[in-house]
């Protein structure tokens, strides 16, 4: 009989923390030292920290030294607590209490935002001193400014990771006027930050021309690095092979999968109104996996209107997304009319990843318009135009080899342009260009850098 293995004693758990501590510091500490700082990291389900868990770890295997400033789980989550420090090879992550004030809303978006810049100065302070290059996330918006005041104070450098433009989001969603002092406050802080800055990294060409307009001087720092998908681990998978969809009996419907953060720059009332034309085809469901701040809206309408053909989970684990991904006959990625230029929906790689067909409701400036029609991956449907979108439903869903075609072209599309290791040669490359050359690089690092940016024969 076998019997289970005693848990580690206080003791023996005191000792594994203090070696993994002793290991990083100096195993390592010869080398330079990338600290990324972001609000939101796993096991928060934004999926803003998720794609940074990928990169930091990619990066460490590359053999980057990598600490995470992070705060435990605050917006998302099904678990409350987290690890307060982890040692990982050629990785460190740490974590501070965060406030969870109203997480859904703004003003306590803004609070706990405030609250973590606060809580992690010091930390920033120490890893200024040992002349660490930083790498600052705009969650929360104002945390850029945070790591001016720093270099200012200790000429640390660092880069900026904008994920989306503030406060041009709180004009454009009208919860501040163009006018207001602090709007014209913020932008000139965001001068400042852009400034000082060694890069500034969007994930779109619109978001790029937005930060030209307002800080000219910022153009020659500015660098394009989309989004990603893992193509290894999220792959097309069919439905009859795929537990996800068994345990939602999903396999005799055509599944519309809208999946992720339900944000007030996502148009939804497009999505529900194409459902509410076809609430009376059994053959059709909309599935909304995730929540957000408009979620309590979309149940009502979804309640008031009527809708059978509609269905909402919670967000599920992150290892289960594969499977949720693939389960989508149709994905839905939309931007409302106020934030073109001001966010990219990192959603649309996962969706590329899984081969599925891509529904694009954007203004028609949008990026996205011209992606989903240049590549044949999808259509592109203008904000309101639920009829065009729920005739376009019933075409893919009586024709299916129109549908294989467009997947196949959305996953060639993400092989060809934002795999992990096309997005994190491009990181690496902009941030050997500033670690501090009193130390150098691993070898490994410098000749993948190299062979990743060479000319071609």
């Amino acid at each position: 009989m076998a019997f289970p293995s005693a848990s580690p004693s206080l003791p023996q758990r005191f000792w594994r923390k203090l070696s993994s501590r002793w290991h990083w510091r100096a195993s390592r500490s010869r080398f330079p030292r990338l600290t990324l700082v972001s609000q939101f990291f796993p096991p928060d389900f934004a999926a803003t920290g998720q794609l940074l868990d990928d990169l930091t770890a990619r990066l460490a295997s590359r053999g980057l030294q990598v600490q995470v400033l992070t705060g435990i789980p605050a917006y998302a989550y099904n678990r409350p607590d987290a690890e307060r420090i982890e040692f990982q090879p050629g990785r460190c992550i740490r974590r501070t209490h965060a406030s969870r004030f109203w997480p859904q809303r703004i003003r306590g978006r803004a609070i706990n935002g405030v609250l973590f810049c606060l809580r992690i100065t010091l930390r920033l302070l120490r890893c200024s001193r040992r002349g660490d290059l930083i790498l600052y996330t705009t969650e929360p918006p104002y945390l850029p400014l945070l790591g001016w005041l720093l270099h200012r104070l200790t000429r640390t450098p660092y880069l900026v990771l904008l994920y989306d433009l503030y406060p041009d989001v709180l004009v454009e969603l009208n919860v501040l006027p163009a006018s207001h002092w602090l709007v014209r406050l913020w932008r000139q802080f965001n001068s400042w930050v852009c400034a000082d800055a060694q890069e500034l990294i969007v994930l779109s060409e619109p978001m790029a021309e937005r930060v030209r307009q307002h800080v000219p001087a910022a153009a020659a720092k500015l660098s394009v690095i989309p989004s990603w998908a893992d193509n290894q681990r999220i792959r097309p998978l069919a439905k009859a092979d795929n537990w996800f969809v068994q345990r939602e009996q999903l396999h005799d419907r055509f599944t519309v999968l809208y999946s992720g953060n339900q944000g007030r720059c996502h148009d939804l009332v497009t999505v529900l109104a194409a459902a509410l034309l076809l609430r009376r085809d059994p053959g059709v469901q909309f599935l909304f996996i995730g929540s957000g701040p408009q979620n309590g809206r979309l149940r009502g309408l979804v309640r008031d209107w009527g809708l059978c053909n509609c269905r909402f989970l919670p967000y599920q684990e992150l290892s289960d997304l594969p499977f949720t991904l693939a389960a989508a006959d149709l994905a839905l990625v939309t931007l409302s009319i106020e934030a073109e230029g001001l966010v990219a929906p990192s959603k649309l790689y996962g969706h590329l990843a899984a081969g599925t067909p891509i529904a694009a409701i954007t203004p028609a400036c949008s990026y996205l318009h011209e992606l989903v029609e240049r590549e044949g991956c999808g259509r592109w449907f203008a904000n309101g135009d639920a009829e065009g979108l729920a005739a376009w439903i019933e075409q893919l869903r009586a024709d299916p080899s129109a549908a294989a075609t467009f997947g196949h072209a959305a996953r060639h599309l993400l092989e060809r342009t934002a795999t992990p290791e096309i997005v994190t040669d491009h990181y690496l490359q902009l941030i050997q260009q500033h670690l501090p050359e009193h130390k150098p690089l691993p070898a490994s690092i410098e000749q993948q850098a190299r062979s990743a940016f060479a000319p071609s024969p």
